[in-house]
């Protein structure tokens, strides 16, 4: 287990008694509550997409006007960006936090 001393070190964030343990835990807070956000919204969007089962309605002889099919379409596309646009917002909110855990930028020595 002596070898693996070196790797916990570097994760290792500041300690309690830093003046820079407030800012790292402020920081952090932040983070995690914008990216819990992040999820719910992203939950939320993806369960309140419509399905595309379009091939089983052909089997019933349904019909759909023009504007109809363009309404869902502008719908749907407006639902497909918003639902990209969050889960991209929160891998990168993900990947920050990941880099903010690390000794090195809070200028603490491991």
């Amino acid at each position: 287990m002596p070898d693996m001393m070196p790797i916990l070190n570097a994760l290792l964030v500041p300690m309690e008694s830093d003046a820079v343990w407030k800012v790292y835990q402020i920081t952090s807070l932040v983070l995690l509550g914008v990216m819990a956000l992040c999820a719910i919204f992203a939950i939320l969007i993806v369960l309140f997409q419509p399905g595309n089962s379009t091939g089983i309605d052909a089997l019933g002889g349904s019909s759909e006007t023009f504007f109809g099919k363009n309404k869902g379409k502008s719908q749907e596309s407006r639902m497909k960006k918003w639902s990209t646009i969050c889960l991209i917002t929160l891998g990168v909110l993900a990947v920050i936090f990941c880099i903010l855990q690390s000794s090195v930028i809070w200028g603490v020595s491991a």
